[in-house]
């Protein structure tokens, strides 16, 4: 299905459209560490709401928005990484935040290749200039809400209030025949909050910050530990081969990553092995095999209690996706 400039613009070259209708666009960007899938919803004229699936450790964006454009971010699982100059911040279960999309290629960074959330994509360039418009007691002004929370730093995160919480758990949450218009009413809710968000909320950008030296000692062992999925290492041993001391090595990795080294290889062998059952036709022993389980029983086991459900059951359910994207491609 063909992909227009807007959209090359905002998610790459290399993004699939799996479908398109009235109602949603579905996207897909698909690569070595994983796929992302994106379902978009035109709510108001400049204004999208996007639910993104991540199942990827990176995904990189060839081109920049061309525009201006206001991005509100809620995770609901996973964690994303945000990089400033030398400084990284991560987003991570609960957190929301608000930032200005920049004119250049980027790469978002899934630490633990997963991540549930909601996006609203405001155009400020194409959106209305207040919302008034739409409902006249929404008295909200998007490129105010963006000079607000992104003058002084390019993003704001922070944990939501009460109310924030409950609004975005809303949106995960929609009965099919009613969406198109509850769509509408929650966006404008949700804006009309951030608009009139306590001044005495803190952006906790800067105590959240991680500096690049500790970012890219945490990824070089995660590559490491990636690279030697079937071996056991200790932190020990790791201390050893990247030179520093245990208490560095772990803090390092658990800023990063938000879980310390061992339940990370724990998760990362599954997720692999999930990728493993989306994008090839390996056996459930054979891919039990290659993260050292000799034991059918014992592998999937350990896979439902991170992934959710049983191989067999979570390689059928995305049979039906795979088949839909090759008829798109083979259209």
């Amino acid at each position: 299905m063909a992909v227009t400039e807007r959209e090359k613009n905002l998610f790459g070259c290399s993004v699939q459209v799996v479908s398109r209708s009235e109602e949603e666009i579905v996207y897909k960007l698909t690569d070595k560490s994983g796929d992302v899938l994106m379902t978009s919803h035109q709510i108001f004229p400049g204004i999208e709401l996007i639910y993104n699936d991540v199942h990827a450790r990176r995904c990189y964006v060839e081109r920049a928005p061309r525009g201006n454009y206001l991005e509100i971010n809620h995770c609901r699982e996973g964690r994303i990484e945000f990089a400033f100059h030398d400084d990284y911040f991560y987003l991570t279960k609960g957190d929301f935040s608000l930032n200005v999309k920049h004119e250049s290629p980027h790469e978002s960074y899934f630490p633990l290749s997963h991540y549930l959330g909601v996006s609203v994509l405001i155009d400020l360039d194409r959106a209305p200039e207040n919302l008034n418009c739409i409902l006249g007691d929404i008295n909200v002004c998007p490129q105010e809400l963006a000079n607000r929370f992104c003058k002084d730093s390019f993003c704001f995160i922070a944990r939501p209030t009460a109310q924030l919480e409950y609004l975005f758990s809303e949106l995960y949450s929609v009965p099919h025949n009613i969406r198109k218009g509850f769509f509408k009413i929650k966006v404008l809710e949700l804006l009309l909050h951030l608009f009139h968000y306590e001044d005495t909320a803190q952006n906790e950008i800067c105590k959240r910050s991680v500096k690049k030296s500790s970012v890219n000692l945490a990824k070089d062992i995660c590559n490491y530990l990636t690279e030697h999925m079937d071996s056991h290492i200790t932190i020990t041993e790791l201390g050893e081969i990247f030179h520093v001391s245990q208490t560095t090595l772990k803090k390092s990795f658990k800023d990063v990553y938000g879980v310390s080294i061992y339940s990370f290889i724990r998760s990362q062998k599954m997720q692999v092995a999930a990728l493993l059952l989306r994008q090839t036709e390996c056996t459930v022993l054979e891919i039990a095999g290659k993260f050292g389980y000799d034991n059918g029983s014992k592998f999937a086991c350990a896979f439902k209690n991170i992934i959710g459900m049983a191989p067999n059951e979570y390689r059928n359910s995305h049979v039906e996706e795979h088949t839909a994207v090759y008829a798109e491609k083979r259209a």
